[in-house]
């Protein structure tokens, strides 16, 4: 029987280990963890934790926060729970293995300061071969009704649901998060370089619509192979190269 190396990615306070996770880390993972601005969230919930990085990037940020992590995939959620009790926010970091619908209907015992998902992001597409990238990167228009209208139930009142999703895909989130009575509170458009078309958008949802939504944009390179200097005060907490 073969047996996987690890795969180990080090942060400046914290490592994850990578193995026998279908989604590895990104840079749209890091960028949710990086660029949100919730206001001091002492409860927080990720969705599809994966290897658990943005649930370690958010206990980093927020030391006063409780970070639960919904993860699906058996073996990724093994490996996140490892990743949690290894760092320096163990106590303050929970995983729950399973779907995160059966979690918000029967297991939360909490409303949450924030929510946040970096789902799959192929809709109704070609289904990947590897059945673990499949269940890491593949949706159709159910995930996103139960995902706004569970998070919808599952918020304080003044909380956020914040998602990076391509540009494909956030129309359809957009009207199911109408439809469960959220409302755009802001958006951040992710592109390669200042003057690339952005492919990716951060969006934040609150149940209040007391102020209009805002819009900025973020290049992650100032030309090939240069980091922009948004990208590197971004990640300058968290990557060892910064």
């Amino acid at each position: 029987m073969k047996v996987s190396k690890p795969q180990v990615f080090q942060f400046k306070q914290f490592e994850v280990d990578q193995t026998n996770c279908g989604m590895k880390i990104n840079t749209d993972g890091v960028l949710l963890g990086a660029l949100l601005k919730p206001d001091y969230p002492e409860t927080i919930l990720d969705i599809g934790t994966g290897t658990g990085v943005i649930a370690l990037m958010l206990a980093q940020r927020f030391p006063a926060a409780k970070v639960v992590a919904v993860e699906i995939d058996a073996h990724a959620a093994e490996t996140a729970s490892a990743n949690f009790r290894s760092s320096p926010f163990a106590d303050r970091l929970s995983l729950h293995a399973g779907s995160f619908q059966d979690y918000l209907r029967t297991g939360s015992p909490v409303k949450y300061d924030l929510i946040v998902s970096n789902p799959p992001f192929f809709l109704n597409s070609i289904k990947n071969a590897n059945l673990r990238k499949q269940t890491a990167r593949h949706t159709d228009h159910n995930f996103f009704s139960d995902l706004l209208s569970l998070t919808a139930d599952s918020l304080n009142a003044n909380g956020n649901l914040s998602l990076i999703l391509p540009l494909a895909t956030v129309q359809i989130a957009a009207v199911n998060a109408r439809e469960a009575g959220l409302f755009l509170l802001n958006e951040i458009e992710v592109s390669s370089f200042p003057s690339s078309v952005p492919h990716r958008k951060i969006v934040t949802f609150g149940l209040s619509n007391s102020k209009e939504a805002s819009t900025t944009s973020f290049a992650i390179y100032e030309r090939e192979k240069r980091y922009s200097e948004q990208y590197k005060e971004a990640l300058k907490d968290f990557f060892t190269i910064f």
